[in-house]
């Protein structure tokens, strides 16, 4: 079963209903017997950073993910991916969920309209179990503000937008981050979910 985290900022419905279209059990929740349980767990979101992190620890999940993460795989999915790293720069510094290390800060295009918001292609990084099967040519939905910015030998997968942006982090185990939303990208995205579902 797969725990999609239920905490009050995700795009929860979409991820279930992309995940059902595939025939992968999941279940909507927020308790921490249910992640632990559960044999993978993805982590969406939108909105604000510091807000979010926020609605983290009010249900106590904080460490129940740090600690889940180093046990099964876990996917973050947008501002999901961004909390995944050690801090944010959105509003004011906040702490993340430390599990790749790196920062998540405004993204600097000058001449590009922010935020990044449309389709692009997905340029290959360090190899990763998400990105098997997918065509030379893959592209992606993104709609956001801030990006990542992490080391080369976490980025498995990065678009071009005023620079380098990465799309998809892993930590070469159990932890990935997708700054585009697969459950609305397509063929891609569900390829992208399906190889997760196959971990």
């Amino acid at each position: 079963m797969i725990a999609i985290v239920d905490y009050g900022a995700g795009n929860i419905f979409s991820v279930k209903n992309a995940l059902d279209y595939l025939g992968l059990d999941s279940r909507l929740t927020d308790s921490a017997e249910e992640i632990e349980a559960a044999d993978k767990v993805i982590l969406p979101g939108v909105g604000a950073f510091p807000a979010a992190m926020e609605m983290l620890h009010r249900r106590g999940l904080v460490e129940v993910l740090r600690t889940q993460a180093k046990q099964k795989p876990l996917l973050g999915i947008c501002l999901g991916m961004q909390m995944l790293l050690e801090k944010s720069y959105e509003f004011e510094v906040c702490e993340g969920l430390g599990l790749i290390p790196g920062t998540v800060e405004r993204i600097d295009a000058p001449g590009l309209i922010i935020p990044h918001m449309g389709w692009n292609k997905l340029e290959r990084g360090v190899e990763c179990p998400l990105l098997q099967g997918l065509p030379g040519e893959a592209y992606v939905y993104f709609v956001h503000s801030y990006a990542a910015k992490c080391r080369d030998e976490h980025l498995a997968a990065w678009v071009g937008y005023g620079g380098r942006i990465p799309a998809l982090v892993y930590d070469g185990a159990y932890v990935f981050g997708a700054q585009f939303h697969p459950e609305k990208s397509g063929e891609i995205g569900l390829q992208i979910l399906r190889n997760f579902g196959a971990l």
